[in-house]
């Protein structure tokens, strides 16, 4: 059997979650920690809605009078397992600036700080497709878990909005069905969010401007909001769409300190002969929602 080449990085289960979790949290939903993110999450996790009804507050009485039944319904969210692995050939890089510091000989190695670039690079596609996921993601597409638009779409509790084609024109008209189909008892709740893509979000800003507020938002004076509720920008959103929900409710689950969680830089020469150099990334992920009928789907 060859013999592990000392150059062979292997980051697992703890020691991987640094890096597996910058990869998957470096997406503009997850680094600004729009959703709740459920960490080490290795298989599922159950997400509880427990509610009361309004008929269990009554008048007080000398008897023991139980209400209407407790509403508990659990929901599974089970993230999916997902990689990357990509081959390089040392010698595409001999003649290179990392090939100057790269061992002598025909079998030179990589430098560390050049496989540490290639986590980086590589890391930054993965917090790419995971925001794609986390809204607009299908189960049927290789490399996506099913994202909210998905999940939202199919569930018959959701307060679904017809939707249009948004404009800066039309933006603050549509921003108001959605104002208007927020339950009463969400409405004003400090975590409530209506979460946009980067197409509403630039109208929106645009008609901002129209109405002489867009140098406090380019000067960074006050955050986007839509008559006192926050305006979270959700890149991996499509077009036209929008969700106003509560950042409690949102839920992204995965497993940053499991075996699960991976990642290697291999120079292949010790073990194959060959001239080249693999990079393998392992993680899981998902995302999911307690309750649906307080969530509005706009689209």
């Amino acid at each position: 059997m060859a013999t592990p080449s000392p150059f062979t990085k292997l980051y697992a289960g703890e020691e991987a979650a640094g890096f597996i979790s910058a990869s998957l949290l470096s997406g503009e939903t997850l680094a600004k920690g729009n959703i709740t993110v459920l960490p080490n999450v290795t298989f599922k996790v159950n997400l509880k809605s427990f509610d009361f009804a309004d008929d269990s507050v009554a008048d007080a009485t000398c008897d023991f009078a139980d209400g209407s039944a407790v509403s508990y319904v659990e929901k599974a969210l089970t993230p999916e397992n997902f990689k990357l692995q990509k081959e390089l050939c040392k010698k595409d890089w001999l003649a290179t600036y990392a090939g100057a510091s790269m061992r002598a000989g025909v079998d030179g190695t990589l430098p560390a700080n050049f496989q540490e670039y290639i986590i980086g690079h590589a890391g930054a596609l993965v917090g790419q497709q995971v925001e794609k996921s986390i809204w607009a993601g299908d189960t049927g597409t290789s490399g996506q878990f099913d994202g909210f638009q998905v999940l939202l779409a199919a569930d018959g509790a959701v307060v679904d909005v017809a939707g249009t084609t948004i404009t800066a024109g039309n933006v603050i008209g549509e921003l108001g069905k959605v104002r208007d189909a927020i339950l009463d008892a969400n409405y004003g709740q400090e975590d409530l969010a209506i979460y946009v893509g980067t197409g509403v979000m630039k109208h929106y800003v645009s008609a901002q401007g129209a109405l002489g507020y867009l140098d406090q938002y380019h000067a960074g004076v006050t955050e986007a909001n839509f008559e006192g509720t926050k305006i979270v920008l959700a890149p991996g959103m499509g077009a036209d769409k929008m969700v106003a929900a509560r950042k409690s409710n949102l839920f992204f689950a995965t497993d940053l300190a499991s075996d699960m969680a991976e990642v290697k830089v291999i120079d292949m020469t010790e073990n194959d002969g060959s001239d080249n150099v693999r990079l393998v990334m392992k993680w899981n992920a998902g995302v999911g929602y307690a309750n649906g009928s307080d969530i509005v789907y706009y689209a």
